[in-house]
């Protein structure tokens, strides 16, 4: 890894952080739900799965999102690349697309079971938090930074647009992971473009029908165009059951139990009765 995207690193890490930090006192201060496990355990593992997710994919890809849009820029590759655009335009674009392609990712790891195996230790997770959004095992991570790499150079977006965008996307992903609540009439008019912690909920819902919609992070959009898009979950605003039918214990928890997950024996998210 160069040192530009070595620099880029260090700025994103120290943007999530400062957000990261902002929300836990939003949540400890006015949390929108109860929680139904102590934060000690379940903290601990999510936070690991983080540490073990950030060593492993630096440690295996030398050039992540960042530098694989050097790299396309470098040797001309990517639609962008081929196209002379105001720089308003192509950043404009970029996001679009960038938000797009993980959505339609996000979309694919419910459909396919090898992939929904490591995704459902996200969805495992019996309490909804900012540290969800730090909740994915190591090998869902790793095919993630694979898949989006590709796509930044079929994109050929501008570094600086892949900086700005993975800033952002990061910080949403932790926003609308987050124990808070909008005042209803706000939440429905951000959610017009944006995602919200309550329209997100409802994706982590126990009941398959609400957990197969809302895939969005950043933008509602995409949901709403690709008929994804769930208005309200049956549970309300407050009382929706998080998690997956099979695990609503303590086992998820586990830092152990939550890496070794995947290898267990497939249980597909229930059909609602």
């Amino acid at each position: 890894m160069d040192i530009t995207s070595e620099i880029s690193a260090l700025w994103a890490i120290g943007v999530m952080a400062a957000v990261f930090i902002g929300f836990a006192i939003l949540e400890a201060v006015v949390p929108h739900r109860r929680l139904r496990h102590p934060r000690g355990q379940r903290w601990f593992t999510n936070l690991s799965l983080f540490v073990l997710d950030t060593v492993l994919v630096r440690a295996a890809i030398p050039l992540l999102m960042i530098g694989a849009a050097g790299f396309a820029q470098m040797r001309g590759w990517g639609l962008l690349n081929l196209v002379e655009l105001p720089v308003w335009a192509e950043f404009i674009i970029a996001f679009l697309l960038l938000d797009l392609i993980i959505y339609a990712q996000h979309r694919i790891t419910h459909r396919i079971p090898f992939l929904w195996r490591m995704h459902k230790v996200h969805h495992a997770d019996p309490d909804f938090d900012i540290t969800t959004a730090a909740r994915f095992h190591p090998f869902e991570i790793m095919l993630s930074m694979l898949y989006k790499m590709s796509c930044v150079v079929l994109i050929g977006p501008a570094v600086l647009a892949v900086f700005l965008f993975e800033v952002i996307f990061n910080a949403a992903t932790i926003f609308t992971h987050a124990n808070v609540g909008l005042p209803p009439k706000i939440d429905r008019l951000v959610r017009l473009i944006f995602v919200t912690p309550d329209m997100h909920r409802i994706h982590h819902s126990v009941h398959r029908t609400e957990s197969d919609s809302n895939y969005g992070t950043l933008l509602s959009v995409w949901d709403r165009v690709f008929g994804s898009y769930s208005a309200r979950s049956r549970g309300g605003r407050h009382d929706l059951t998080i998690g997956m039918p099979d695990y609503q214990d303590s086992r998820p928890n586990g830092l152990g139990f939550s890496l070794t997950l995947p290898f267990k024996s497939e249980t597909p998210l229930k059909e609602d009765t």
